[in-house]
């Protein structure tokens, strides 16, 4: 199997990589159990076909205006710990927008990753990427959203589906968010996806440009895309967030280089711009940043989110910002909080502690806002991230298990 032999050695060179990778793939073992969070969203069942086989949660405010925002979670995550994690709830009540959050099956993916690297759920009318079509037309039927006011966010492999959805259903959607992500058609098939995630695809602008118009009949408009990743991501490279905006910049028809730069909360901000001077693209890389979304805690209006496992504390809320580029922000609510929706502020320290699998303790001595913590502290191995599997099942798993760990990748049983 000269195959198998060649991905071995590929392997071998990365042997961090593939363990932070073997915890997350399909088909590794069945999750952990995870600690209960406390939920501010409501199931919605019935929602129409779903051959993706999601979940579907919805957060509606008080009084809401019109706008909907689809969140897509990262690997391990449900959409109740990314929404504590994030904020984004909040930033609802405070703005007044809704949301959906698809939410990945077991059945589907014992990592709860969406699986943005498999062609059946990846294409037009199918599987997974027609389930989250069919979420957003429930909630548009139920209540009444402007269908030029969509926009999607998403972390890791929530980040790739959303580019997914962006090639797929670019009508859809007026701007969309990717964090941590990877650009459309990237992998098909696990193999490619780990060669994608570790070694980076690189493509011609063009060339990547071209698997987006090929994804529908569409052509134009476009939406508008606001990329983040981590600086120091040894899960999915930062590279990943070149080809990404390379893909966009050129279904805009832009030049690879930003109009302008500046800071926001003390990183750097690439912003590309259309003809009349229009926000198309932004992309923020937060130096020494691991895998994982940025938030930033604190009772400014800026700040949301409660770190935890791939939610990171560095001061700048990647929500809060992302909701702005996508024009959410410019009317706050004068009513506060508790009066506009009845109910307590989600709690931070301790639930985030639920959300991490950690105990509350851990919390009190996290890195200030602002002040990274060290790359090791971060990875998907530090404390609270999944423990090791045991191993898969069948002759050729059992085959490349064993040949792992001959390769040092992997200890034997």
């Amino acid at each position: 199997m000269p195959g198998l032999d060649m991905t071995i050695e590929a392997l071998a060179r990365q042997r961090k990589q593939w363990e932070a990778f073997l915890r997350m793939m399909p088909g590794a073992a069945a999750p952990r159990e995870r600690a209960a969070v406390p939920s501010r969203l409501t199931e919605v069942t019935g929602f129409g076909p779903n051959p993706g086989n999601l979940r579907m949660f919805e957060y509606v405010p008080k009084k809401p205006q019109k706008s909907l925002v689809v969140v897509l979670h990262g690997c391990t995550q449900t959409a109740a710990s990314y929404d504590l994690g994030t904020g984004w709830s909040t930033l609802a009540d405070r703005y007044g927008f809704m949301l959906v959050f698809p939410e990945q099956t077991e059945a589907n993916n014992p990592k709860t990753c969406f699986n943005w690297f498999r062609d059946s759920d990846i294409t037009r009318g199918r599987g997974e990427a027609a389930s989250i079509r069919q979420m957003i037309a429930s909630m548009a039927e139920r209540h009444a959203v402007d269908p030029g006011r969509i926009f999607i966010t998403g972390l890791s492999a929530g980040g790739a589906m959303t580019a997914v959805m962006l090639a797929t259903y670019p009508e859809v959607f007026a701007a969309g968010a990717v964090i941590a992500g990877l650009p459309y058609r990237s992998a098909n098939g696990v193999r490619q996806a780990l060669e994608s995630m570790f070694r980076v695809k690189v493509r011609t602008s063009q060339e990547w440009g071209d698997l987006v118009r090929a994804a529908t009949p569409h052509r134009g408009p476009w939406p508008r895309v606001s990329v983040w990743h981590g600086g120091a991501d040894t899960v999915v490279k930062p590279k990943n967030a070149e080809e990404l905006l390379k893909q966009w910049t050129d279904v805009h028809g832009l030049s690879t280089r930003p109009d302008r730069t500046e800071t926001v909360d003390g990183y750097p901000r690439h912003v590309w711009t259309d003809g009349t001077g229009r926000e198309v693209i932004e992309s923020y890389i937060i130096p020494l940043m691991a895998h994982g979304a940025p938030v930033a805690t604190g009772d400014d209006d800026t700040s949301y989110g409660v770190p935890g496992e791939y939610l990171i504390e560095v001061g700048i809320s990647s929500s809060y910002h992302i909701a702005r580029f996508f024009g959410l922000t410019q009317t706050r609510r004068t009513a506060l909080w508790p009066s506009l929706t009845g109910e307590p502020p989600a709690p931070r320290e301790p639930v985030a502690a639920a959300a991490a699998g950690r105990p509350a303790a851990d919390h009190a001595s996290a890195t200030p806002p602002g002040r990274q913590p060290p790359p090791d502290a971060q990875e998907p191995g530090a404390r609270g991230a999944p423990p090791r599997r045991p191993g898969l099942s069948g002759y050729v798993e059992e085959r490349i298990r064993r040949a792992l760990a001959s390769a040092g990748l992997i200890r034997r049983r």
